[in-house]
């Protein structure tokens, strides 16, 4: 099994301390525009009196001390946790002596609502965007009422950058539970397609050697008293039927058990999977229990994929099944026709029966879903002039 990779190292880094950096780059950039820098006759922004002066200092302290309180808090309590970034974003106005509050100083709470939208429930994201909007306009209505300047524009541009991290966030929360429901489906599909191939396996290896054990069975009740040699004759073929079911049933588990696609099986090798080249003792077991096989081969028959090779063989093992349980005939015919970029398979009886259409012939349709993932033809009904025919088309892949 494949280790998990390791997660980007931006991805690495929490949301707490994100928002930690996103307020220190907002003090940083405050006290950078408030002192000339090279090139700068006078500073970009001329400093507030307290600014430089220890209240100032102690204000903005302080500010810095509820913000990183609040980003501790984001992903247990992030309502309470944005309540104190945006007291410390007011707070943080008082020694710089502006008119709203600057958008450095609520860097950080974009940064907290961009993750609580992101990763928490819609509606408390929903909540938080409204608090910081609520703050903001307050902000600007408590100092109109005093009567002092107010930066409105200023305010407004603020207020548009928490509404753009808030969809921003609420966009990565819908993408990541559109992703986890895409994951959930893939799972629930594998988990069918997994079960079906099982019902597929299982059906193909027993139906066929049951099929044979009970006509053996029945055979050995009635000559066991008077010709025990044949009645010994066919238990050695059930039993030798039993063992290659067992044999099969530990090959589908064993697959079912690797940590891998690509992985051998963590079971004990019990022999190769069955392909055409088995052919010719599946033919000879179903024979010994009564229905003569007659196997036609054309062609040369060269490696083929296993997938191919062995859904050609279990085409055949169910047609012989169906031959055994319902034709009601003591004959059938085999016909393998390799032609290079195809195996065309055709399987006859002239018995009264109607093969599995009679019954639900879960058979044929495992075997129609086989040829269909092969990008194959399949065809299975009476014949015109009596008894049942099975056909299917499989084509082999170029350089195969």
């Amino acid at each position: 099994m494949h280790a998990t990779p390791p997660l980007p190292l931006l991805k690495r880094v929490p949301p707490e301390a994100w928002t930690v950096l996103a307020w220190c780059a907002g003090v940083a950039f405050t006290c950078l525009i408030r002192a000339r820098l090279p090139g700068e006759d006078v500073p970009d922004v001329t400093a507030g009196v307290l600014f430089h002066q220890w209240k100032g200092l102690k204000f903005l302290a302080l500010a810095t001390a509820l913000a990183v309180a609040g980003s501790g808090l984001m992903r247990r309590t992030p309502l309470p946790a944005t309540a104190l970034l945006l007291t410390a974003s007011v707070l943080a106005t008082f020694p710089l002596s502006v008119g709203e509050i600057p958008l450095a100083q609520f860097l950080a709470v974009d940064v907290a609502l961009y993750f609580i939208a992101a990763a928490g429930p819609r509606r408390t994201g929903a909540v938080a965007l409204v608090l910081s909007l609520a703050v903001l306009a307050g902000y600007v209505v408590t100092r109109l009422l005093m009567g002092w300047r107010v930066g409105t524009s200023a305010e407004l541009a603020v207020a548009m950058t928490a509404a753009i991290a808030w969809l921003m966030g609420n966009s990565a929360h819908r993408a990541h539970t559109y992703a986890e429901k895409l994951r959930a489906q893939a799972a629930a599909q594998a988990v069918i397609a997994e079960r079906l191939w099982i019902a597929r396996e299982l059906h193909d290896s027993v139906a066929h050697s049951i099929g044979i054990i009970a006509l053996q069975a029945g055979a050995a009740r009635r000559v066991i008293d008077t010709q025990p040699v044949r009645a010994r004759e066919a238990l050695e073929a059930i039993e030798s039927a039993g063992r290659q079911t067992l044999s099969g049933l530990r090959r589908t588990l064993g697959a079912l058990r690797q940590a891998e696609p690509d992985q051998a099986p963590q079971a004990a090798p019990l022999g190769p999977w069955p392909g055409l080249a088995h052919v010719d003792r599946l033919a000879a077991t179903t024979t010994a229990a009564g229905i003569r096989v007659d196997v036609r081969w054309r062609g040369e028959t060269g490696p083929l994929p296993p997938d191919i090779d062995l859904s050609a063989y279990r085409i055949i093992q169910e047609a012989l099944t169906n031959v055994v349980r319902h034709a009601g005939t003591d004959s059938c015919q085999v016909t393998i026709d390799c032609r290079g970029e195809e195996i065309c398979i055709e399987v006859l009886d002239s018995g009264p029966g109607r093969g599995s259409a009679a019954g639900i012939g879960y058979g044929l349709v495992g075997l129609r879903e086989r040829v269909t993932l092969l990008h194959g033809e399949f065809s299975a009904g009476s014949r015109p002039e009596g008894g049942f025919r099975v056909a299917a088309r499989l084509p082999v892949p170029a350089g195969v």
